[in-house]
């Protein structure tokens, strides 16, 4: 018990020891040299630590579709196949549609194969969510050789396994989208409308990865083809595609630096992997009333390409602040990684050179002081020097 009292109550001091070895000598160098190498030329040179940094992009994002398409013998224009209306970064474009036309209220059969009840009497009131409206629970007619499941609801039921073509015009359709962005810690705002721009380069302009990486018109067949994607297959099935702009800016450079980049992928990317649910489709209906007051409509179902337009951001600027606090935190950790370079140089010494006990030796060494002892004086600093032979 006294051995472990007077074990705690101890002190460790530093003790400098002068190791002449070739081999430790240049692995030291070599950690050092690599740690400084790191915070020069990654911490400072390439991350720009001593920058303060803005990522909360405040954005607004307006959208417009252009062009003519034909469907089913009809003319198609941006009201007949943009969906929402009202601009936003979110839209979707109408390749394809099933219609089902003077839906009105009542009682009729229900379509999908599934509710077919010629085999058991009793099928129609094991199904409790049909599409199409409400079970009643009778087996109806359905044409001269089936009979169906009966429902209450928009009636005839809707037949959704129509084989229709989409409408291919779509791949030459422009996008217009017009983006205004703010980083409020330094109140920077900009837009993708650059000061080189006019009316006249607008009307001819279309973007391309090479020539035009700053016109706001995008066509959407090169949309597709830059999200690696088949505009047939996604105009029959329907999917998602994003518009991704991005505001990488350094503020310490010229405001002319500052400009979007744009890139293109396709976000339902797992819908095309398995045959449940693929592609991007969804429902809507035109309600009109006829001269009696009764209320009857069409119900569509629509395959379309939504665009989703991204922006993000990630701005940097110096400030005499940042860059005091940035210098004292680096010099921290700078010196913090020089001391974890002396650990693994002690680690080699002690435990895989020739002469490491002769090391342990002068590093390790345990003194006691006592009261009636005579503390002698001695002229040697403390520092000892080992000279390795090999």
């Amino acid at each position: 018990m006294w051995s472990c009292i007077t074990d705690f109550f101890t002190y460790e001091t530093t003790k400098s020891v002068v190791v002449k070895s070739w081999t430790i000598g240049i692995i030291n160098r070599v950690v050092q040299l690599l740690i400084i190498t790191y915070f020069i030329g990654w911490v400072f040179v390439y991350e720009k630590a001593y920058q303060i940094r803005d990522t909360a992009v405040e954005s607004s994002v307006m959208t417009k579709v252009k062009g003519f398409g034909v469907y089913n013998n009809k003319l198609m224009d941006v009201a007949d196949y943009v969906t929402p209306t009202q601009g936003a970064s979110v839209f979707c474009i109408i390749t394809k549609m099933i219609t089902t036309e003077n839906q009105v209220q009542g009682y009729c059969p229900e379509s999908e194969q599934k509710y077919n009840c010629s085999q058991e009497k009793d099928l129609c009131i094991k199904f409790f969510f049909p599409r199409s409206g409400i079970l009643t629970g009778r087996c109806v007619a359905f044409n001269k050789t089936n009979k169906m499941c009966e429902i209450k609801g928009w009636c005839p039921a809707e037949i959704d396994t129509i084989k229709t073509m989409p409408m291919m015009e779509v791949e030459n359709f422009t996008i217009f989208i017009k983006n205004s962005i703010r980083f409020p810690t330094f109140n920077y705002t900009k837009g993708n409308f650059l000061p080189n721009i006019t009316n006249s380069y607008i009307q001819n302009c279309r973007f391309d990865m090479v020539n035009n990486t700053y016109c706001p018109i995008f066509r959407v067949g090169d949309v597709v083809r830059y999200a690696q994607q088949n505009f047939t297959k996604l105009a029959d099935k329907g999917g998602v595609i994003g518009i991704k702009i991005g505001w990488i800016c350094d503020l310490d450079k010229s405001d002319d630096e500052c400009n979007p980049s744009y890139s293109f992928t396709r976000l339902d990317a797992m819908s095309t992997k398995n045959d449940v649910s693929p592609g991007y489709n969804f429902r809507f209906a035109k309600y009109f009333k006829m001269e009696n007051g009764t209320d009857y409509r069409s119900l569509v179902k629509a395959y379309a390409i939504r665009f989703d337009v991204l922006v993000n951001g990630n701005v940097s600027m110096h400030l005499c602040v940042c860059v005091f606090i940035s210098s004292i935190n680096i010099t921290r950790f700078n010196l913090t990684f020089c001391f974890l370079g002396t650990v693994l140089c002690d680690i080699i010494l002690l435990n895989f050179l020739k002469g490491a006990e002769q090391y342990k030796a002068k590093k390790f060494e345990e003194l006691s002081l006592r009261h009636n002892e005579a503390i002698m004086r001695s002229s040697d600093s403390g520092a000892f020097s080992i000279e390795q032979y090999t």
